[in-house]
């Protein structure tokens, strides 16, 4: 997913003190953005030691090529759907090239980063919270140009809330945007957003019908809110109010039961039905209901625009308490990593099993190293039995020894993925990279390493890495699921590449493994 180094090569250490490369400043940015979550603590970086590197990088490639820099943000927030490493990128690329009196690309970078209508107020949050309240002007009008771009009736149904620091209201009273010319009913929306957040009794312009339904269904005494529900036209009401179903728990002041959610689940976005299948079973909706759940799930085209990072579907086939989902979510995983192209000849695809890899991803989530290197492992080796090819890929586990792990004839990559990283421990904890590498590699025709890369030392020679068992000749790529500044593999030689990230964008750069061409960066 990217195009690694160029210059010369400089040796260090990795965390557990193995021989390790340093990348260039944007390789560095690439890798570190497109696996880090911001402010939370890794197993070998503390959040705030991480985000200061961030943030350097940051500033050190957005002065000195902020083409690039433009380039990478549009990508990062609407490709790699990274959201809060994209206004963190945004906003302090602007503010270096504030502080290096440089012109130009500030507000585009702004604007690139608000792809969804709550982030305006996002990137004013981490603005003020880290420079105050003076907005300078390309603050200000990239943000204006995100506000004409992404605010309309729906989005302010469902972003616009006092648990927002910034509410539409205060990012419209900052910045002043225009409304834009092809929404005439944009300037009757903002002047609504302001008065809601001035607490003006002023009634709902006519030109915004979504928002004068929704205030009729807030205007009904709380007895009469839960037979809306079973009301012929009940479901259709709710939709053309925008009621999400955030808010009409909110506005019942009673329990989500069936009913409630059966009634809003049609119009329910996947990743919002993908976290709430727990809480769909609790209830006990309809077979039938479920069904249509699961229908969604399977349509390609909704799993491509829904744009969820291939994770999500396995941290919702993790807490799905019944099998009734399963089939739904092994469909919309294979949706999701349809990039996965078929490898010719031979691979060996070892993933790090120790003990660093078992750490989560974010504190929200479920999901942890180990289980992105499984899903990558699994894929990868399920594409080339599902191509008749079985054993064309051989999927190796390793922390201090390696152990070789099969997939079940015909069988499913999210049981598959469960099986493998169940495995964790059963070879130690340690990250014998190298020696894992001398152990297994047979004359593969290419390699992948799913790691984070810090591997100890070579038992028997610290300073061989894995060129001293892998000919120049033959491609590896390393994913790194961490993104930390050290890196086993060197950067810059042939048919040696280090990608890295969460999103199906990593199974899109897999067709270049089968030439070993030097990647361009995806955007």
């Amino acid at each position: 997913m990217a195009k690694f180094n160029k210059g010369s090569t400089t040796v260090t250490q990795t965390f557990e003190g193995g021989k390790a490369y340093k990348r260039d400043a944007k390789s560095d940015l690439f890798l570190l953005a497109v696996t880090n979550m911001v402010g939370e603590d890794t197993f070998y970086e503390a959040a705030d030691v991480r985000d200061k590197r961030y943030r350097d990088l940051i500033h050190a490639v957005a002065v000195s090529d902020p083409e690039w820099m433009l380039r990478f943000v549009t990508w990062l927030r609407a490709e790699a759907n990274m959201r809060s490493a994209a206004v963190v990128a945004a906003c302090e690329a602007v503010r270096a090239r504030l502080d290096a009196g440089a012109s130009g690309f500030s507000r585009q970078l702004i604007a690139a980063a608000c792809q969804r209508a709550d982030e305006p107020g996002e990137v004013l949050a981490y603005w003020t919270g880290r420079y105050g309240r003076a907005l300078p002007k390309p603050v200000k009008r990239g943000v204006a140009d995100a506000v004409a771009r992404l605010y309309n009736e729906y989005s302010f149904a469902k972003y616009d809330s006092d648990a927002k620091g910034y509410r539409f209201g205060d990012v419209i009273d900052l910045v002043h945007p225009v409304a834009a010319a092809d929404k005439p009913a944009q300037g009757d929306l903002f002047r609504h957003a302001l008065d809601r957040r001035h607490g003006r009794d002023n009634p709902v312009p006519e030109s915004l019908p979504t928002l004068t339904k929704r205030a009729r269904l807030l205007a009904l005494p709380v007895e009469d809110r839960r037979p809306v529900l079973l009301a012929e036209g009940g479901r259709e009401r709710l939709a053309a109010a925008g009621m999400t179903w955030e808010a009409l728990a909110g506005w019942l002041q009673g329990p989500m039961d069936r009913t409630a959610w059966e009634s809003v689940i049609p119009s329910m976005g996947l990743m919002a039905l993908a976290r709430n299948l727990r809480n769909f079973d609790e209830a006990g909706i309809s077979d039938e209901v479920a069904w249509q759940v699961c229908a969604r799930f399977l349509d390609a085209g909704q799993v491509a625009r829904s744009r969820m990072l291939p994770y999500r579907w396995l941290s919702a086939y993790k807490a799905a308490p019944s099998l009734r989902w399963g089939h739904a979510l092994e469909g919309a995983l294979g949706h999701a990593i349809a990039g996965i192209p078929e490898l010719p000849g031979r691979t060996l695809v070892l993933v790090d099993t120790s003990g660093s890899m078992t750490a989560r991803v974010s504190t929200r989530s479920t999901v942890t190293h180990l289980d992105i290197g499984a899903l990558i492992g699994v894929a990868l080796a399920d594409r080339a039995a599902g191509s008749g090819r079985a054993g064309a890929v051989d999927l190796v586990g390793f922390a201090d020894g390696v152990f070789t792990h099969g997939l079940a004839k015909g069988g499913s990559v999210l049981r598959g993925v469960e099986a493998f990283a169940k495995r964790s421990g059963e070879v130690g904890h340690g990250t014998q990279m190298i020696e894992a590498i001398a152990n297994s590699y047979d004359r593969h025709d290419r390699v992948v390493i799913v790691s984070d890369m810090q591997t100890f030392p070579y038992y028997y020679n610290r300073d061989k890495s894995a060129d001293a068992f892998i000919p120049d000749s033959v491609p590896v790529f390393g994913i790194n699921t961490a993104g930390y500044g050290p890196s086993a593999l060197p950067p810059g030689k042939r048919n040696r590449f280090e990608i890295g990230g969460f999103s199906d964008k990593v199974f899109n750069m897999f067709a270049l493994l089968a030439t070993g061409d030097a990647p361009a960066w995806p955007f």
